[in-house]
């Protein structure tokens, strides 16, 4: 979220002491995140000690049960949250539930150029976290791959509401009107996501714990100069799928850190060998397209919400369909195909 809520942080400052016996000197908002639903703070003790809270809607268990596993199997690249004094490692908040973790002194994979060793590390990150084993009582939270047609429901509907509807609103105007300019390239979307779909629920995949959102922001790499020099945060959506649910973004273009097959070599350098199904590619590919051109324009045409994060929204809509961009790249990817 970009935009301070409408939350007193006396509010938030009084909950932490309730929960975690904090006397909380310094609370500031961060505007971070692309997330209606989480509001970060950076905090800091009477005693000095800085932490990292998230506030988050639609909370589940598995957000800090996926994490706090992996972390146990020795996986170093992953922070946990701190438990409450009720022993829970979250805790009510109105709509929200509050989230507390160590703050880490660092920058994020959009703020700063990943070096060699951060692009192998990621890499042998990922696969730490692909073999790990799933005991059957954690696999049972976790949900599991379907191929399923929501996303391209939902896309089907905002192109309906988009040719359908006056939007008083200014920003939703302007989606609409993009909306509406891209059609044929949006059907092919769907058409060829429903395709691949169809394809993969037919044939066996082994399925292993993906995070779903490896973009650069979601990579923490420290400058403070102790080790692990980077971590994988923001555990929101953890599922049981096949493992190109994740290495579809290295070189996808959600981020600019894979500009070259030369940074894609030096991410499988630290992976290890592995055989890629293009297939299982493009199908991640341009469902994460879909998934985000949902999210963004739900944002704006169901919603007059958002403040600053409007504009950021459409602009973040319609940088999918520039030249090189998202959809070019899983357009690629589709070729390969026999």
């Amino acid at each position: 979220m970009l935009e301070k809520p409408d939350i007193p942080d006396e509010q938030i400052i009084s909950r932490l002491q309730e929960e975690y016996d904090l006397c909380v000197a310094k609370l500031n908002f961060l505007p971070i995140g692309a997330d209606m639903g989480t509001v970060v703070y950076r905090l800091v003790t009477q005693e000095g000690t800085k932490y990292f809270l998230k506030l988050r809607k639609g909370f589940t268990e598995i957000v800090v049960t996926v994490p706090i596993y992996l972390k146990s199997q020795g996986i170093q690249e992953i922070i946990i949250p701190f438990e409450t004094k009720k022993k829970q490692y979250w805790a009510d908040f109105g709509e929200y539930k509050i989230i507390l973790y160590p703050f880490i002194e660092g920058k994020n994979g959009f703020q700063m150029e990943l070096s060699d060793q951060h692009k192998r590390r990621l890499g042998s990150t990922l696969k730490a976290i692909h073999s790990t084993q799933v005991p059957p009582e954690l696999q049972r939270l976790i949900p599991r791959e379907t191929f399923s047609s929501q996303w391209r429901e939902s896309l089907k509907s905002l192109q309906a509401q988009a040719e359908e509807t006056l939007f008083p609103d200014p920003t939703a105007a302007k989606l609409a009107e993009f909306i509406k300019s891209r059609r044929a390239v949006i059907d092919r979307l769907i058409e060829r996501t429903k395709e691949l779909a169809v394809e993969l629920q037919s044939k066996p995949s082994e399925m292993v714990i993906c995070h779903t959102d490896i973009h650069g922001a979601n990579m923490l790499i420290r400058t403070d100069g102790r080790p692990p020099v980077l971590y994988i945060v923001d555990w929101d959506a953890p599922l049981l799928a096949p493992k190109e649910r994740d290495l579809m973004f290295i070189g996808g273009g959600i981020d600019y850190i894979w500009k070259s097959k030369r940074d894609e070599a030096l991410f499988y350098e630290g992976y290890g060998k592995t055989r890629i199904n293009f297939a299982m590619m493009a199908y991640y590919r341009y469902e994460r397209v879909i998934e985000d051109l949902v999210a963004y324009g739900e944002q704006l045409l169901l919603t007059d919400e958002g403040g600053a994060d409007r504009e950021e929204a459409l602009r973040r809509f319609a940088s999918n369909f520039e030249p090189g961009q998202t959809i070019e790249i899983a357009d690629t990817t589709y070729k390969l195909l026999p």
